[in-house]
């Protein structure tokens, strides 16, 4: 568990479904980012079974509240990642619910997955990407400290369509002078 000012970061049980779906439903969030809206309850309950059991995957949940509103992870080399990473880097993936966007929750969530990568982790650099169109992922990406690296065109989305993809990388050197 991870805790902010605003947030506490822990793994996603099975319990949150109803709360996820309530979110990731939205045809707003998951196609942007390259994933389909959610079909039901249980449909979201499989998701936190298989791709939200992984390591370093982490409910975004609000302390005034307790509820689940977004999710955030590391993703290592060695799972399902965009990015071209060498051993030693993660990427940084995330979402949140259209009624928190622009609230810097977000940010606030990926700032702490910094601090994780490289205090605990000791990751020598961690990645984040978004697809053209997301404007407000790139916004978090510039928000954390990011800095550009490159851009994949013609890149084949999770959703099969073709996309343009931008990557921007931070170094533990970045980190630690930032």
């Amino acid at each position: 568990m991870i805790e902010t000012e605003r947030l506490i970061l822990r793994p996603w049980e099975e319990t949150d479904a109803e709360a996820m779906f309530k979110y990731a439903s939205d045809p707003d969030i998951g196609p942007i980012a390259g994933w389909p809206p959610h079909t039901s309850v249980e449909n979201s309950r499989e998701i936190i079974r298989t791709v939200f059991a992984a390591p370093e995957t982490y409910a975004v949940v609000l302390k005034d509240t307790g509820e689940p509103v977004g999710s955030c992870g590391i993703m290592f080399s060695d799972s399902l990642h965009s990015a071209e990473m060498k051993q030693r880097e993660a990427e940084i993936g995330y979402w949140i619910g259209k009624p928190y966007w622009g609230q810097g929750l977000i940010p606030e969530a990926v700032k702490a997955l910094l601090t994780r990568s490289f205090n605990d982790l000791h990751l020598d650099a961690a990645w984040c990407g978004y697809y053209d169109g997301n404007t407000k992922s790139k916004r978090v990406i510039e928000k954390c400290g990011f800095r550009f690296h490159h851009t994949n065109h013609d890149v084949v989305s999770p959703l099969g369509d073709k996309r343009t993809e931008h990557f921007y990388r931070m170094t533990r050197e970045d980190f630690y002078t930032q």
